[in-house]
């Protein structure tokens, strides 16, 4: 009975010995590839990544980026090439309003009281820098990992401050006179309209003449923006303009 016991004891033994090496070799099989999955992930995220990290950027966005250089040559051609204003333009709209508003308005920010007090100073991009990402970002078809190298910010802050700036660019145009758009009323309108009708006797009513620009702009991200912006027709995305020509020779855009 004893040496049975004991046998059936020791064959007990054996059999949870056979069970905890088999449930450990299980467990390392589990965790080898759970860590083979996670690494095959990384990789494919790496190479999803259309962006640019801080480390491969200039450490600091106010200080030898390539739009400080722009910025520092005031040169006429560069700005209208690539904000689509000269010098003086862009000058005037950020003295007409967006400078105040850009330095005095608070950036929301789910971690951020939103009855705090702007801190400018704490910003990546001053006043200036904030309008030349704005415009660049309205004129250019380049993709936004373009917009990071150049202001070397990451898309995070790219992103929070196109969401920023944008409506103080939109409050600003509109309060400035020359951003308006108005009509000729009373003899205004009626000088015009006799000039149009010396060369277009049947057009009465008239007093100028309009052309189409179709301006093409990058893909937003936003859903109705997208589809705002593509056109059907010539299958891209643009904004489209409209120009009015006074028959005095003045020009406005609608």
């Amino acid at each position: 009975m004893m040496d049975t016991a004991y046998g059936t004891t020791t064959h007990a033994c054996l059999d949870d010995d056979e069970d905890n090496e088999l449930l450990a070799k299980v467990a390392l099989l589990v965790v080898t590839d759970f860590q083979l999955y996670n690494e095959h992930r990384r990789i494919l995220r790496q190479k999803k990544r259309t962006y640019l990290t801080r480390p491969v950027l200039l450490p600091n966005p106010r200080l030898n980026t390539s739009w400080q250089r722009l910025y520092n040559s005031r040169d006429d051609r560069g700005f209208i090439i690539t904000m689509g204003f000269d010098v003086e333009t862009f000058h005037y709209i950020l003295a007409g309003g967006f400078q105040q508003e850009w330095y005095g308005s608070l950036i929301h920010r789910s971690d951020v009281d939103y009855r705090g007090s702007a801190r400018p100073g704490r910003r990546s991009l001053d006043a200036a820098g904030g309008l030349g990402l704005l415009l660049h970002y309205l004129c250019s078809t380049a993709p936004e990992v373009a917009l990071q190298e150049i202001f070397a910010l990451i898309p995070a802050t790219v992103t929070r401050y196109l969401n920023f700036g944008l409506p103080i660019l939109l409050r600003v145009l509109r309060r400035l006179p020359d951003a308006m758009i108005t009509w000729p009323q009373g003899p205004d309108f009626t000088r015009l309209n006799a000039l149009i009708r010396r060369r277009h006797p049947l057009l009465t009513g008239a007093f100028a003449s309009i052309d189409g620009l179709n301006l093409p702009v990058q893909t937003s991200s936003d859903v109705d923006i997208e589809n705002g912006t593509y056109n059907g027709w010539l299958r891209a995305h643009f904004v489209s303009s409209v120009l009015v020509f006074s028959p005095e020779g003045k020009r406005s855009s609608v």
